[in-house]
């Protein structure tokens, strides 16, 4: 028997963006927020170097592994060795709309196919008695209908999952890039917040086009959960507020120098490991975003994070381009 996960906020999984560093970073700033690995293919795991897909930090928990695939005995391999590497969750990706996913005939066009993405989440299922779930989208090019989306989840959850999380924008498969797809279809926040109340004894998380505490406070009152995307990367300090607004929570951090502070042990550890500097400082670039000296703080890391030899000493002095303390207080409360 799985344990279910709180879902109450997450943050999405991004390619080139929640990889173990920025998610050791965001654990940081909340224990309770949701974690997310970027998407990893089947064929990754299972012909490649696992153990650089899969490796993270004990201190990442509660932390889930999203993966890409139509094959279910593939799946299921794979969902038996997230499991092995302690995963807390397995995600499977059913809204990517990428050319090359879809040439792989997995992600956002698997929603044409609700019996076999079925087949997949009840086979990874019987590999795992961790929680299998589901990460889509609203719908496809004319198959965006709610009575499209809800057939979708009735027929996948006869595999026994319990979990959808739902991008609330349909995924368009030809003509638009992955990034325009973030943008362009419409949000219909009222499809997601309906199959909550037609599907109650499932977990329903929202997700697209949440930028703010309070808006996740919102939705909150339709829904079981909110995933928070880009703007968690933009401005990674609004999960420092988490804790306390949701779960009634001191934060763990005060000041976002402290937030940084914190974060130094890590990076020498991994520098130790021979991880470039840069590869860690790309996701704290955002972090003093609207406070006096972020500009200087981004361009200093920028320039220097990538010299050969750059240490933990980069961030330091970078340190010295924004004000101690925290001006504006912890990201606000709801």
């Amino acid at each position: 028997m799985s344990t279910a996960l709180d879902h109450t906020l997450s943050v999405a999984p991004m390619m080139e963006w929640t990889d173990r560093h920025e998610r050791y970073f965001l654990r940081l700033l909340s224990r309770r927020t949701l974690l997310y690995t970027e998407m990893i293919t089947t064929g990754a795991l299972l012909h490649g170097d696992a153990a650089r897909h899969l490796r993270f930090d004990a201190e990442e928990h509660p932390v889930a592994v999203q993966l890409g695939g139509c094959d279910p005995a593939a799946l299921a391999e794979c969902a038996a060795m997230a499991d092995e590497w302690g995963y807390d969750e397995i995600n499977l990706n059913i809204g990517c709309p990428s050319n090359r996913v879809q040439a792989a005939r997995f992600g956002a066009c698997l929603m044409a196919e609700p019996a076999l993405v079925r087949d997949c989440v009840a086979a990874m299922r019987a590999a795992t008695a961790k929680p299998v779930t589901v990460k889509s989208r609203i719908g496809i090019d004319d198959r965006d209908s709610y009575e499209d989306l809800s057939g979708f989840v009735a027929c996948v959850a006869e595999s026994g999952c319990d979990t959808f999380i739902v991008h609330a924008r349909k995924a368009v498969l030809s003509g638009l890039s992955p990034k325009q797809n973030r943008e362009i279809p419409p949000l219909h926040y009222d499809y997601v917040y309906r199959l909550k109340r037609d599907f109650p004894g499932l977990t329903v998380v929202l997700n697209g086009g949440v930028l703010s505490l309070d808006a996740a406070a919102a939705h909150l009152a339709e829904v079981d959960g909110v995933m928070i995307g880009r703007a968690a990367y933009r401005d990674p300090w609004i999960l420092s507020g988490v804790d306390e607004c949701f779960f009634d929570e001191a934060g763990t951090v005060a000041t976002r120098h402290e937030a940084v502070l914190n974060y130094l042990h890590y990076v020498t550890a991994r520098l130790s490991e021979g991880v470039p500097l840069h590869a860690m400082t790309r996701h704290i670039l955002g972090l003093f975003n609207g406070q006096r000296g972020a500009r200087q703080w981004r361009r200093y890391l920028s320039e220097n994070a990538y010299r050969t030899g750059a240490d933990a000493g980069v961030i330091e002095a970078a340190l010295g381009f924004v004000e101690a303390g925290n001006p504006s207080g912890r990201a606000a409360a709801v």
